[in-house]
C-alpha cells in the first residue's frame, strides 16, 4: 500500500486515437488511478495542462498539429514533472531523442496493459519517493506508510489485517467496496466465511479513526452493500 497514494496523481494522456485513449483511460480506472485528463492534439493538451497542472504526461509522438517531442518541451516550460512516451514509432532513434530530451521513459504500441501500469508506476515512485502522506479523515489520520493511525496527537498501529482493510477502502475513497471485495483484500482468492471476522475488523478501525465510533464519520455502513471511507478533514 505504501504507494497507493501515487495513483491520486493528476495524469494527463495526449494521443490522437479515441479507441487507444478510451483503452488506456479504462486500463488506468481499473487499476486505481482516479484523476485522468485526455487531449487529442498539442492544442488541446497546452489548454488542459494549463488548467490542472498535471503530475505525468503519458504523450504520443504523432500528433495532427505537432509532435510530442516538441510538446514536452512546452509542458515542461510550466512545471517539471514526468514524461512517458507512449506511440507506435519504436525505432531507436525515436526513443533516444525522447530520453535525450528529458523524457522518463518510452512504451511501443502494442503493449500488455501490466507492463504500462509497472511503467508508470516505476515513473511515480522515482520521481515521487519522498512523499510518504497523511490521509486526512474527520476525526484522525492514516499513515499507510508507518501502519498507523494518529488522532488526538496518539499514534494507534494498525494490524496487517486493518491495513489491508484501510488500504481497500482507500484506493475507492467515497465509494462503495462491497463486503466480498474487503474480503478478499484481507483474506486472499478464497474470501468466503470471513464476513463476521470483517465486522469484526471495521469494528477495531473504527476504535481507531472515528471520534465516537458507534456513530462513525468517517467509515460509513451501506447496508446490505458493504463500506466507504470518506476521505477529508474538518
Amino acid at each position: 500500500m505504501g504507494f497507493e497514494h501515487l495513483k491520486n496523481k493528476r495524469i494527463l494522456l495526449v494521443d490522437d486515437e479515441q479507441e487507444l485513449l478510451d483503452m488506456v483511460v479504462s486500463i488506468l480506472k481499473e487499476e486505481g488511478f482516479c484523476n485522468i485528463w485526455t487531449a487529442k492534439n498539442v492544442k488541446d493538451a497546452l489548454s488542459v495542462a494549463e488548467k490542472v497542472k498535471p503530475e505525468i504526461a503519458i504523450l504520443d509522438v504523432m500528433l495532427p498539429d505537432g509532435d510530442g517531442f516538441h510538446l514536452m518541451e512546452q509542458l515542461k516550460q510550466n512545471g517539471e514533472y514526468p514524461v512517458l512516451f507512449l506511440t507506435a514509432r519504436g525505432e531507436d532513434e525515436d526513443k533516444f531523442k525522447g530520453l535525450g530530451l528529458g523524457a522518463d521513459d518510452y512504451v511501443v504500441k502494442p503493449f500488455l496493459p501490466k507492463e504500462l501500469v509497472f511503467r508508470i508506476m516505476a515513473i511515480l515512485r522515482r520521481s515521487y519517493k519522498d512523499e510518504t502522506p497523511l490521509i486526512r479523515l474527520q476525526n484522525s489520520e492514516i499513515d499507510f506508510e508507518r501502519a498507523e493511525v494518529i488522532r488526538n496527537g496518539e499514534h494507534l498501529p494498525l494490524t496487517a489485517k486493518e491495513h489491508d482493510i484501510l488500504a481497500a477502502l482507500y484506493r475507492n475513497a467515497g465509494r462503495i467496496v462491497t463486503i466480498d471485495a474487503l474480503c478478499e483484500a484481507a483474506w486472499g482468492d478464497n474470501p468466503f466465511g470471513y464476513k463476521n471476522s470483517l465486522m469484526a475488523h471495521i469494528r477495531r478501525i473504527r476504535e481507531k479513526i472515528e471520534e465516537n465510533p458507534s456513530r462513525p464519520v468517517s467509515l460509513i455502513t451501506v447496508k446490505g452493500l458493504g463500506y466507504k471511507l470518506m476521505v477529508g478533514g474538518k
